[in-house]
């Protein structure tokens, strides 16, 4: 965010918490995207702000949250101690949740396939309906097909991306045998190693789709501890994966710290996860 509406949403955030009865001498940005997580003190909580247009997701996430923890999922929770729904301040959705020191170490492979396939079973259990995964790359494919979102986009790779997003978007979705919900963007950034054990955040992203596109977002070696993983179909997953994470950031107005770095990155990334999927 901009520093003036971060400054809002931080103090949209603080306010939330005492008008519900928690204390907060004190607001550390924990991550500044397009939402921003505070750490509240002394409450200890974790508020989730984002901007108003953003309610519709907040609501969902919190939604989500809410019917995962009824089912002991690996997941962050929300804060007991307030009511589990998404309050409006100043132009902002604003949701309270548990706060969890993460811990130094690094989730073991195994220990993540197993958070894994604990948080699947408990997402078949919910009975939510939720976007196809290809709804998310119909959306990231726009940015690229639309100049005016993303200007600086050269050619060849405008063209790398679009086909990318959209080949491997319908080969992936050609087989709906295997689709459950899912959590959809389980990157390393997305689980958190605490005392309670590996916990999942950041459920805005819940999709449905194959289990290999949530693998895909895990280090490689998570996949091969994972029962009845398709690696083929992980490799590919991983592609277009990439391809979704590249077309966010050439957005024109997308806000991810050191954008220029990740611009670069992702296309790589892109490339080098194709070179894996072997010819076709």
């Amino acid at each position: 965010m901009e520093l003036l509406q971060l400054r809002r949403a931080a103090e949209a955030g603080r306010a939330t918490a005492v008008e519900l009865g928690l204390p907060v001498d004190e607001v550390i940005v924990i991550h500044d995207s397009d939402r921003v997580a505070l750490r509240l003190l002394p409450c200890d909580v974790l508020a989730r702000v984002a901007p108003l247009g953003q309610l519709a997701d907040s609501v969902w996430e919190v939604e989500v949250a809410r019917r995962l923890a009824d089912v002991d999922a690996p997941v962050a929770e929300l804060d007991p101690r307030v009511e589990p729904r998404v309050q409006v301040r100043d132009g902002f959705a604003v949701s309270l949740w548990t706060y969890y020191e993460p811990l130094g170490s690094d989730i073991a492979p195994a220990d993540y396939a197993d958070a894994f396939q604990r948080h699947h079973a408990a997402l078949r259990g919910i009975g939510l309906e939720a976007p196809h995964f290809t709804d998310r790359v119909a959306t990231a494919l726009s940015q690229v097909t639309d100049r005016e979102k993303s200007p600086e986009l050269s050619d060849p790779d405008r063209e790398l991306l679009s086909d990318t997003l959209t080949a491997l978007s319908a080969a992936i979705a050609a087989d709906e045998s295997g689709e459950q919900l899912l959590h959809g963007e389980p990157h390393p950034g997305n689980l958190l190693n605490t005392i309670k054990g590996p916990l999942f955040i950041d459920l805005v992203t819940c999709c449905r789709g194959p289990v290999e596109f949530d693998l895909a977002h895990a280090p490689q070696d998570v996949a091969q501890h994972y029962p009845g993983a398709d690696h083929d179909l992980v490799h590919r997953c991983r592609a277009l994966n990439w391809a979704m994470f590249s077309a966010w950031r050439w957005r024109q107005d997308d806000q991810m710290p050191d954008r220029a770095h990740w611009r670069s990155q992702g296309l790589e990334e892109v490339r080098t996860a194709l070179d894996r999927c072997g010819p076709g």
